[in-house]
């Protein structure tokens, strides 16, 4: 463990240049102190870092020294298909590797090369959560991870969407990551057939001994893919006719993903008031109301008519939740009722 740090190090002063012990001792996720002993290690082992006093100062390596020694490690090597996600490679313990094998590839690149790859790095970014949501707590993950690179089976205790506990084991095919949410894909008992379980949903996860064989000829993007228009198929089965108003129009997409873009995209043109009608693919009735109710007054159902029965009673509801006087009073310091699209 040692000696990949040291040649962490000293690939972070060969690509970064100049940095203070503090910087390399969060790069490396060591304390300071052990970051002056690594030093001290590779000046005695006749690489030339030079420490600069001062504000600006920190450790560097003398100029023109260069390293060639990169070869990847295989824990490193795997990392590396997880290089545009940062976060998940570290959910999955391979964070310091992915670092280590990134200055590795870095070091080994001609100087043009490498300038273009870190510019890449500074411009592009990719953040797999959703908007406004914090990523599910997985704590077996890593176990689960092993599971599936080592092809065991997993113990495991597993909460329902129900609420309710199960105890099963499972054969672990592979991890997804969707929308910045883990799943595992898996077989369980006699089913050959593969199931998708959430990983934040597993209470406890112990990997055996026990070794299995995968099931010939699956392939997980194909899996997912699959299941995933699978899916989509069986829970938007109805279709719902409404009148958007303009505010709706960009609305649309931002609440109902692909099926409001498509939406849109076969609407006509508006009318005179500016509304316009659309048909939008929606889940069961329960769903679809709560769905439909998140565009508030910037839309009307027209059909079909069990639904708009459906969202008025809803709203009539709500209407007497809030009050029954029939008048809408706003909290202070917000808008008056009639203002920005709020109905009076």
């Amino acid at each position: 463990m040692r000696a990949d740090r040291l040649l962490s190090l000293l690939l972070l002063l060969q690509n970064r240049g100049r940095m203070t012990a503090p910087e390399l001792a969060a790069a490396l996720e060591v304390s300071v102190r052990t970051v002056y002993r690594d030093v001290e290690a590779l000046g005695a082992a006749g690489v030339p870092v030079t420490a600069d006093r001062g504000p600006a100062g920190g450790y560097r390596l003398m100029d023109g020294y260069r390293t060639r020694l990169t070869g990847l490690t295989g824990d490193e090597a795997t990392s590396l298909f997880l290089a545009g996600a940062p976060g998940p490679a570290r959910d999955l313990g391979l964070g310091a590797f992915l670092t280590t094998a990134q200055l590795k590839l870095r070091a080994a690149l001609p100087a043009g090369a490498a300038g273009r790859a870190a510019r890449v790095q500074e411009r592009f970014h990719l953040d797999t959560p959703a908007w406004f949501r914090d990523a599910d707590p997985v704590p077996h993950l890593a176990a689960i991870a092993r599971a599936v690179w080592e092809q065991r089976t997993v113990r495991a205790r597993y909460r329902r969407w129900s609420g309710t506990d199960t105890h099963r084991e499972v054969r672990p095919l592979g991890l997804v990551l969707k929308g910045g949410i883990w799943y595992l894909v898996a077989t369980a008992g006699a089913d050959p057939a593969p199931r998708t379980y959430r990983v934040s949903r597993f209470l406890d996860a112990e990997v055996t001994d026990e070794v299995f064989d995968r099931p010939a000829g699956f392939a997980l993007a194909a899996h997912w893919e699959e299941s995933a228009r699978r899916l989509a198929d069986r829970l938007h089965q109805d279709t719902a006719r409404l009148r958007i108003s303009p505010r709706g129009r960009g609305l649309l997409p931002m609440l109902f993903g692909a099926a409001g873009t498509r939406a849109l995209a076969d609407a006509g043109p508006p009318g005179p008031d500016g509304w316009t009608e659309v048909e939008l693919s929606v889940e069961t009735e329960a769903v679809a109301v709560g769905d439909l109710l998140r565009l508030g007054a910037e839309a009307e159902v027209l059909a079909p008519a069990a639904l708009r029965r459906a969202v008025a009673g809803a709203v009539v509801a709500l209407a007497r939740r809030y009050g029954t006087s029939g008048e809408v009073h706003s909290p202070p310091g917000t808008d008056r009722p009639g203002e920005r699209g709020v109905a009076s």
